[in-house]
């Protein structure tokens, strides 16, 4: 169908605009050949009369409406620029969505707002999934290229162009972002932190202000991430291209320097910056020439914590970072040296300027020097060298120059080094590159950077020309439809214009080596060589400083001011000198490699698609063109050999509004950016591509019933086509597609809504030709009614007589009598019955409210005992916190006090050890004196009788013997001396060591004192719980006997009160029988009877509240045995709580109220137990005063005890002391001796080891009964398998040691789910295990039981065995709250010896382990059909939602050959987990727990699903996901699985459905929805609004002021902020206690097991 025939009636046009740029009309009047205007009428209502051009050029048509908000521009059927920008206006303004395909290109418009897009979520979401399956993004194409470098190992390249503020920095930082997220590597290295690094630091020196972008990136780069085989990222490289170095000498108004002067400035008062001398950036020239120092919202002082902190995660050393402020700092006091003028050709700077100074100290360069060279300069002539002054302006020129030198060079260095710090030790295999470059520019004064950034556009703009034919040629091809050639603009002629011999860059090289060159001379030389020569270049009408050039995007008018200059980029030599020698060695190492110019470094190793060129001379390569030549080049090269990606950012709007559209500014960057020359490219060819599948199902509503008859749909939709479009090559069929040529989709459309519109009528026609005869039969049939009774009115008044009237009369009269009559009857019966009811009634209601008051009452006397008894409770549990307090701190003095005299002990024994050596040593000094005295002695007899023989020398022998007499008194007397002093050391350290041992001695008596007090108090409270056991006895013994015979019952009460109870028991069975003996007399009231047993209930629960206080204070003592005074302030407290007398006062008092009230009802039966109750009243009165009398027997017994202890305590003391004068009268130095050391060794036995041993005991008692256990367990098993008796199994399983591996390797490793376990009972290889273990437990065997436990952790991939493993050790651990669900032959079987408790929480812990490894399975199987099975599936028939997918979405195979998932697959799949389950006898809770997480991840991932792409968010895709969800609840009630609040999981998806068929117009839907969606975020329920997609003409979009309401009152709302679902979580897990019934003994191992070395025992 030709093209021309599509302007019919109806249908709209674009029409070019002044403002909008387009508008659209409708037609309104069909157009035929030769016809010179065209009848529209726009949407204002305007007609107008479009006049056409001599060649008949139509304006272009709109697209219908289906077919507007396309995620793919290449789906639309009439591809044209009108169309393309009112889609992204669509999409941008009413749907909020930034991006949009255009065929291999990304289209990114910047929302100047923050967005829910780019969170870890998203990133896993969009992880894994074909390009095209969802909304387009910046991680879909990120997606795309990791996924085409992984499966084809080839290189890849992803480039991000659009002018400054369109947002492409950001989205270059999202795609290395995603690379990091999905590639993470395990290594220490963190290589992906230090890749994302690398871009704050590169922004921070990079990025300024300009009026168009607050983070304008000044240069291009090319990051180069490299992966491994495994592709995980290892390293990274990075290269920049045409830095604006102007800017750090020169801002515009409202434009700022580089971010990095601005943040040193902020922190100039940190200490690491004080060094720098900085001040505020308002005090810099080079900083405040644009005026603005700041941007709202940036706090440049955190920017600079940023730029530090990526600094050192980086790995750059401190010292060099201080070096880079350095220079920093230096550059901005150069930009502050004030040159001043002498003269017209002179100028000077002051060498005491401050900025001056700190430059140059700084940068440790001269003053004097740089003072000079910035104001002079040396000529170098034949003969002579002179020194010339420069003026004022010149001198600035060399300032400014140093500075932009210094800072480039400062650029190229800090890249270099990041470089280094990202480069990698392994090989590369493959790389991904992130090129983020300068669009298309063109401004009012257009200079040397606008002429190279566009020159290397026009470069970039032929690349991509050339790859969009090869991806259209290979699509043929692999389509087998025929490749034509295609028209397409080539900018080869503009690249040859620019680049080749003697082209604008040569010429421009060519004039720099003059030293008198200019720009005027050089544009005169273009306008020579390409002026009427070249229809590429043009000259200014009004201009001879300027020249133009045709781009491929629009022309441009450069001028020539300044070309010269910049490409010379010279600075003097004599400052390069200064800058060489200084000290500083960073700066100096800048301008020495200056001298050294290095090759340009590829980095990686590719072969280039076209040879470069080569410049024409060497002296050329150091210019800036030659050098961005180059530099171009080695890009080309390596985009070349590497599969491009395209995201083209656009701006839509210069005020940066969030949401603002400006057509005239998103038109002007379409053209520029290459968009619409790839639409253009596209339109030629066959742009509309659809599958077979989805015409069929889009078009089927054009078939015949023959056409749908046939089974081949492929065959079908070629008979179809064949006959609604009869030109051929208006489509081509493909493989698996078919191609439409431009507008032939609009055109199925518009037959499609012509038949729909028919069949419109139809129905139409028909219900209202139903309506219409329905009311003519209503009318017809009143009608005739109404002439019935007209012709009957008047028969009447020709028929009716007087006669006849007074007979009517008379009959009328006698019928109202009798009438009156039978009415008056019936009244009186009615009445009656009514009075009867009424008394009846309120007789009932009268009782009804009796009843209630005295159940009111009652309440009232419960809550009082209640709370009663909770004050009390409260009160005792407050004491014995304090008793516990106190006991503790007791314990804690004790503790001290043992400790103190233990270190006493020790001090008195090393005393006795020194006094024993001084005695013994003094001993031995007494002996040799005596043997000494002994000797003088003999000696003195023999001198008496030599006295006698020698008479003649008598006076000198007198002489002589009384001096040996004098020293021998003298020497007998100092020994005696000595020897009394010995023995009062003696004596006292005898005398210490007997108080040390009396203070032992009454430790261990205090101790056995203690303990027998513990036993007797033992025995007390074993003594009360036998009395509060029995009063809990006694009311059910009563109750029964009431309820046979009440005679007997009070036979009973006579019984017990007068016989002699205890003191305890007595009381208290008086008042059970006085209860039970109220309780009969109120059994004929039915409200008295509750009542009693609310009482009896309460009762009950106060007595097991106390035998619960006393088995707790039983266990205080018992842990407190050694504290005499408050263990008995425990059972003062037991004996308080017991004897609750005030309780039971009050009680029998109110007994006696509710005795009275009986007495009044019952007057027999009170007369009769009248004077029981008084019996029992008097018996109580005495059981009271009995009781009393007890009470002061005790504490006069308690006295007389603490008297008889004071006396024993005396007598104690008294024998202590004979003891002592005992071992006073002990002189003898070898008892003394030997006693010393005796009580040495047993002192310190004592003190040292007194518990240890008491606890050895213990253990030794403990093991020795074990023994014993097991020894005659041993001789009984033995003995009963010797006796004929045949066998009863006890549940074990023995086996022996060298079998353990074998019982492992047959129970675990080789026993399949799938094999013989499928006829065996469930959980028997847990039954298995435990037997073994209950064998070990029997004869005590722990050796065996270690062996087993290891190998447990095997178990990990059987999780019903797990469960039943846990439930065993619950079942047969002998604990009580477990025992009480089994049989008695069960508790038979519980653990003796072992307590695995402990092993219960390893098996809790390991079971929840394998749970989640369950669930990640299932997550695995039912994955990948969540999304096709819930959404792209559809199951109702006959409701099609099929959109053209447009040419992103392209199959690899045809798809009647392809598996499709339905929803019958998720059920097959969920029926499959369902049935593995019931196989292993799993417990049904762990059932309903995993099918509801199964349940969960259907909701979860499906809603995601919805949440991401756009062409499910439709009328019928809510209707086809509310029938799934339908089929899931059926299954879930198939299984019986409706308790386990696996629905419920669903319900956000279910709301998502609802909210897609749901009207969405009035201020009442807005409301409604708010309301009902309570199960969606704010964020998901606008997300959803906005993608919100009609299928057909019928449906209408959701209007924007709809969905800003539906903000308003969703606005309080609180939430989550995030878009998605997290579909990780789990949920927690619980493992029920399910006793089993299977009984162990009972329990045979089958053959097929393999385990005939285990033996039943």
């Amino acid at each position: 169908m030709a093209l021309s025939e599509l302007y019919t009636k109806y249908n709209r046009v674009w029409i070019p605009d002044a403002e909008e740029v387009w508008k659209s009309a409708e037609i309104l009047q069909d157009y035929k050949t030769g016809n010179s205007v065209l009848e529209i009428q726009l949407e204002d209502g305007t007609v107008l009369n479009y006049a056409l051009d001599a060649n008949q050029e139509l304006p272009p048509l709109r697209n219908p409406d289906i077919l507007v908000g396309e995620n793919d521009l290449t789906a639309l059927s009439y591809l044209h620029e009108p169309a393309v920008l009112h889609n992204l206006k669509v999409r941008f303004v009413e749907s909020r969505i930034i991006y949009t395909y255009c065929g291999i290109i990304l289209v990114a418009i910047n929302p100047y707002k923050q967005l829910p897009l780019y969170g870890d979520a998203i990133i896993h979401a969009y992880s894994g999934q074909n390009m095209g399956d969802m909304d387009p993004h910046i991680f879909a194409v990120a997606e795309e290229a990791y996924k085409q470098m992984a499966r084809k190992n080839k290189n890849q390249s992803i480039i991000v162009s659009g002018e400054s503020g369109a947002g492409k920095t950001v989205s270059a930082r999202y795609t290395m972002r995603y690379f990091a997220m999905v590639s993470k590597s395990g290594s220490k290295a963190h290589v992906e932190d230090k890749v994302l690094a690398s871009n704050p630091i590169t922004e921070a020196i990079g990025n300024a202000k300009t009026t168009r972008n607050d983070n304008s990136s000044r240069f291009g780069k090319y990051t180069e991430i490299s992966f491994d085989r495994r592709y995980q990222i290892i390293g990274a490289n990075m290269r920049t291209y045409l830095l604006e170095k102007s800017r750090v000498v020169f801002q515009s108004e409202n434009e700022r320097n580089y971010h990095i002067f601005y943040q040193m400035c902020a922190c100039a008062d940190e200490p690491e910056f004080k060094d720098l001398r900085l001040c505020e950036a308002d005090e810099f020239t080079y900083t405040s020439m644009g005026g603005a120092t700041s941007i709202d919202g940036v706090d440049d002082r955190a920017e600079m914590a940023e730029t530090r902190r990526t600094f050192s995660l980086l790995g750059l050393k401190e010292t060099f970072q201080l070096d880079v402020f350095k220079v920093l700092a230096g550059i901005l006091h150069l930009g502050n040296i004030q040159i001043k003028s002498k003269g017209t050709d002179t100028s000077s700077v002051s060498t005491s300027d401050r900025h001056l100074a700190t430059f140059c100290d700084l940068l440790g360069v001269s003053v004097e020097g740089l003072s000079r060279w910035l104001c002079h300069r040396r000529i170098v002539l034949v003969a002579e060298t002179v020194v010339k002054p420069v003026p004022r302006e010149r001198a600035v020129n060399a300032r400014d120059a140093l500075a932009k030198h210094i800072y480039a060079h400062l650029f190229d260095c800090v890249i270099r080094n990041i470089n280094t710090m990202l480069r990698f030790a392994g090989k590369q295999h493959t790389f991904i590159g992130v090129l983020d470059i300068y669009g298309f520019e063109t401004f009012e004064v257009n200079s040397f950077e606008q002429f190279c950034i566009n020159y290397a556009n026009e470069k970039l703009q032929q690349q991509f020309n050339l790859h969009v034919f090869k991806l259209e040629q290979e699509e043929y091809m692999k389509e087998d439809i025929p490749w034509t050639l295609i028209d397409f603009y080539d900018n080869q002629p503009v690249i040859d214009l620019i680049e080749a011999k003697m082209g604008i860059l040569d010429l421009l090289d060519e004039e720099c080596l003059f030293p008198q060159g200019t720009d005027q001379n050089w544009l005169q030389k273009l306008y020579n060589n390409y002026l009427d020569k070249n229809a590429l270049f043009e000259k200014p009408r009004m201009s001879n400083q300027a020249f133009v050039i045709q781009h491929f995007a629009d022309k441009v008018e450069y001028q020539c001011r300044g070309f010269l200059e910049k490409n010379r980029d010279v600075l003097y030599e004599e400052l390069v000198d200064i800058m060489k020698d200084s000290k500083f060695h960073l700066l100096s190492d800048f301008f020495q490699a200056e001298d050294q110019v290095p090759p340009l470094s590829k980095g990686i190793n590719v072969r280039p698609a076209r040879p470069g060129l080569k410049p024409a001379n060497k002296q050329l390569r150091t210019t800036v063109g030659n050098k961005f030549r180059n530099s171009l080049s080695l890009l080309m090269e390596t985009l070349n050999a590497t599969t491009p990606h395209y995201v083209r950012c656009i701006k839509p709007n210069d005020e940066k509004n969030p949401f603002e559209y400006d057509s005239k500014r998103v038109v002007q960057q379409l053209r520029a950016c290459g968009v619409l020359e790839t639409i253009r490219i596209s339109a030629q060819s066959y742009p509309s591509r659809w599958t077979y599948i989805e015409f069929y199902s889009r078009y089927s509503i054009l078939m015949t019933q023959s056409e749908l008859g046939l089974m081949d749909k492929k065959q079908t939709c070629k008979n179809v086509l064949q006959r609604l479009i009869q030109d051929p090559n208006q489509y081509k069929f493909g493989r698996t597609k078919i191609f439409f040529r431009a507008g032939q989709v609009a055109y199925l459309e518009k037959l499609r809504s012509d038949r729909l519109r028919e069949a419109c009528i139809t129905i139409q026609k028909h219900l209202r030709g139903w309506n219409q005869r329905k009311k003519f039969l209503r009318m017809q049939a009143a009608a005739t009614t109404i002439q019935q009774y007209v012709r009957g009115k008047r028969l009447i008044r020709q028929a009716i007589t007087a006669e006849m009237l007074k007979q009517a009369w008379a009959a009328i009269v006698i019928q109202k009598y009798c009438r009156g009559f039978l009415v008056r009857q019936v009244y009186k019966l009615v009445k009656v019955a009514t009075l009867t009811i009424q008394a009846y009634a309120r007789g009932w209601l009268a009782r009804k409210r009796y009843r209630q008051m005295v159940a009111d009452h009652k309440a009232v006397v419960l809550q009082k005992y209640a709370r009663a008894w909770l004050a009390r409770r409260r009160f005792q549990n407050i004491r014995r916190l304090v008793l516990n307090v106190q006991l503790s701190y007791r314990v804690q003095q004790l503790k001290k006090k043992l400790e103190e005299q233990s270190r006493e002990n020790h001090g008195l024994l090393e005393r006795l050890t020194t006094f024993a050596n001084s005695r013994a040593q003094d001993l031995d000094k007494l002996q040799r004196l005596e043997t000494e005295l002994s000797k003088s002695i003999n000696d003195r007899k023999s001198l008496e009788q030599r006295e006698k023989m020698n008479k003649e020398n008598t006076d000198q022998v007198d002489a002589g013997e009384h001096d040996k007499k004098v020293f021998l008194d003298l020497d007998t007397e100092s020994l005696v001396l000595n020897k009394e002093d010995y023995e009062k050391q003696v004596e006292a350290m005898k005398e210490e060591n007997r108080r040390s041992r009396e203070q032992n001695v009454s430790f261990q008596q205090q101790i056995e004192e203690e303990s027998q007090v513990n036993r007797d108090l033992q025995e007390q409270v074993l003594q009360l719980t036998k009395h509060v056991k029995v009063s809990l006895v006694l009311p059910l013994f009563f109750s029964r006997c009431l309820q046979n015979n009440i005679s007997f019952y009070l036979g009973i009460i006579i019984h017990f009160t007068n016989s002699n109870f205890g003191e305890d028991g007595e009381f208290l069975f008086a008042y059970e029988a006085l209860r039970e003996a109220s309780r009969v007399m109120e059994m004929r009231s039915q409200a008295q009877k509750q009542d009693n047993d609310r009482e009896v209930q309460s009762l009950r629960l106060q007595m097991d509240h106390l035998q619960n206080e006393n088995n707790q204070l039983q266990k205080l003592f018992q842990e407190e045995n050694n504290i005499k005074d408050s263990i008995r302030q425990e059972v003062a407290r037991l004996a308080a709580e017991n004897m609750v007398i005030p309780q039971f006062k009050q009680q029998v008092s109110e007994l006696q109220r509710h005795n009275q009230d009986l007495e009044a009802r019952i007057t027999e039966q009170a007369a009769e137990m009248k004077g029981k109750m008084e019996d029992v009243s008097s018996s109580l009165r005495s059981s009271l005063e009995e009781e009393g009398l007890q009470r002061r027997l005790l504490e006069q017994q308690k006295a007389e005890f603490e008297r008889e202890k004071a006396e024993l305590e005396s007598r104690l003391e008294e024998k202590e002391e004979g003891n002592t004068q005992l071992r006073k009268q002990q002189q003898a130095e070898s008892e003394a001796k030997s006693r010393l050391r005796l009580e040495t060794s047993r002192l310190t036995a004592e003190n040292m080891d007194f518990e240890e041993q008491l606890d050895m005991k213990d253990r030794l008692i403990r093991k020795l009964q074990n023994q014993i256990k097991s020894l005659l367990k041993v001789e009984n098993a033995n003995q009963n398998q010797v006796s004929a008796v045949p066998k009863e199994y006890l549940g074990m399983l023995e086996y022996k040691r060298e079998d353990e591996l074998r019982l492992i390797q047959n129970i675990i490793f080789d026993l399949k789910p799938r094999g013989v376990v499928v006829n065996m009972i469930p959980g028997l290889a847990a039954y298995v295990l435990f037997m073994c273990i209950r064998h070990a437990d029997y004869l005590n065997d722990d050796a065996k039981l270690k062996h087993l436990r290891p190998y447990f952790e095997m178990l990990s991939f059987w999780l019903s065995n797990t469960y039943y493993m846990l439930n065993s050790l619950k079942q047969y651990s002998g604990e009580e709250d477990f025992m009480k669900y089994n049989t008695p032959r069960q508790n038979k079987n519980s653990l003796q010896n072992f307590d695995l408790s402990e092993y219960r929480q390893i098996f809790s812990d390991l079971a929840i382990h394998i749970y989640h490894q369950f669930a990640s399975v299932m997550e695995k199987a039912l994955m990948p059909l969540i999304v096709p099975g819930m959404l792209e599936h559809e199951s109702l028939q006959g409701i099609s939602s099929m959109k053209p997918t447009g040419f992103r979405k392209r199959s690899n195979s045809i798809y009647e050959d392809a598996e499709l998932c339905t929803i019958s697959s998720i059920l097959q799949q969920l029926s499959h987990f369902h049935a593995v389950m019931l196989q292993h006898g799993m417990e049904p809770g762990l059932i309903r727990q995993a099918v509801r997480q199964q349940f969960f991840l259907v909701g979860t991932v499906a809603l995601n699903g919805i949440l991401l792409r756009k062409d499910m968010c439709s009328c019928r895709k809510g209707m086809q996901i509310r029938c799934n969800i339908s089929y899931l609840e059926e299954w879930l009630k198939e299984k019986d699985l409706q308790a386990s609040g696996a629905i419920e999981t669903m319900e956000p998806l279910s709301q998502a459905a609802w909210l897609l068929q749901v009207s969405k117009s009035t201020d009442e839907d807005a409301r409604q929805i708010s309301e009902t969606c309570t199960e969606l975020s704010p964020v998901q329920i606008v997300k959803i609004l906005n993608s919100y997609t009609p299928i057909d003409d019928f449906e209408k979009r959701v209007a924007p002021s709809f969905v800003r309401k539906v903000q308003s009152l969703l606005q309080d709302r609180t939430g989550s902020t995030q878009l998605m679902l997290d579909t990780q979580y789990r949920y927690q897990v619980i493992f029920p206690f399910a006793p089993s019934p299977q009984a162990l003994e009972l329990i045979q191992v089958p053959h097929s097991l393999k385990l005939g070395f285990l033996t039943r025992i």
